[in-house]
């Protein structure tokens, strides 16, 4: 059994810059300012999974050394990690270990995710094998009772940030990076990651996996958590943070914004801009009535960064 802890703080870590991606189809030609750690899989044979971590600092407030135990902790070892430090753009740090992986399923996991089941690989891979018509699937991310009460509530009131799990295979737009396995083949077949957007990989992502024919789901079984900012200040930084973003993205590439629900199931991917402004005020309201004043909260900040963001884009524009 490897001890990925003990191994990362012997990491030889080297540059990513020169990773060549031929077959992404938005590159982003900038020079990614990344570095790549790697771990092969064990023995002389090709990994069967390859595990992709995109990272800022590798820490994370200690939620990365975290996951390293967890990995050790798997039954199933037949994997090789690919650990990319420091690229600003997630989707560049993506596919550049997704052109080094040479497993026959890319597994992504963020560097905060947690994987609690020593099982989870072993299911994954499992799941994938049986249903050649799964493209990718993601799992459940529900609220850990060792969170504090502060996140557990923004985990329940949050839409998309917890849900209950699925006790059999559903279609849906749930599927997200933090926990995903993909198959490799047709990763790379679609493009791989919009390297060109700052937000919106995942929706991009699972769009265009379904264009394909293949599905995109959530497994039973799976369980993982993800959590969100555990102080009101990172909280609400992000939602401003994320409304900016929005902002961007709705000015230079509308092609690529699309909907997100927070259930299972068909939804349409494609709501005018003007549809989500007029519905922006009559979710905000229902949500009060429900109890939900953290959310309505998290969404006045995210509002006013769009706001914000937008402005300032058009007028950017303009000059």
């Amino acid at each position: 059994m490897r001890d990925f802890e003990a191994l990362f703080n012997a990491a030889e870590w080297k540059s990513a810059a020169g990773v060549q991606r031929p077959w992404v189809r938005f590159l982003n030609e900038g020079t990614s300012g990344g570095v790549i750690w790697h771990v092969p899989a064990e023995g002389a044979s090709l990994p069967v999974i390859s595990m992709i971590i995109p990272t800022a600092d590798a820490d994370r407030g200690g939620y990365f050394r975290q996951l390293m135990r967890q990995l050790s902790a798997q039954t199933f070892q037949d994997f090789e990690l690919i650990v990319v430090k420091g690229d600003k753009r997630q989707g560049r740090g993506i596919n550049i270990a997704a052109e080094l992986a040479q497993g026959e399923y890319l597994l992504t996991v963020d560097d905060d995710s947690s994987l609690p089941d020593n099982d989870t690989l072993q299911k994954l891979y499992d799941a994938m094998q049986e249903h050649p018509d799964i493209g990718m699937a993601g799992g459940n991310n529900t609220v850990p009772d060792w969170a504090t009460p502060f996140v557990q509530r923004v985990m329940r009131q949050v839409p998309r940030r917890s849900w209950e799990p699925v006790s059999e295979i559903v279609d849906s737009d749930l599927a997200e990076h933090p926990c995903l396995i993909m198959r490799a083949a047709l990763f790379r077949q679609v493009g791989g990651e919009n390297e060109l957007i700052p937000r919106g990989l995942d929706p991009y992502l699972r769009k265009v996996f379904r264009e394909t024919g293949s599905r995109v789901v959530i497994l039973p079984g799976i369980i993982y958590h993800h959590l969100p900012p555990e102080t009101w200040k990172k909280l609400l930084t992000q939602f401003y943070r994320n409304g900016r973003q929005a902002a961007f993205a709705n000015i230079h590439s509308p092609e690529w914004v699309i909907e997100t629900p927070a259930e299972h199931g068909e939804f349409v991917e494609k709501v005018p801009l003007w549809r989500r402004v007029l519905r922006f005020p009559l979710r905000m309201l229902g949500s009060l009535f429900e109890g939900k004043w953290l959310w309505v909260i998290c969404e006045a900040c995210y509002a006013w960064g769009f706001l914000v963001g937008w402005l300032t884009g058009k007028s950017k524009q303009k000059g």
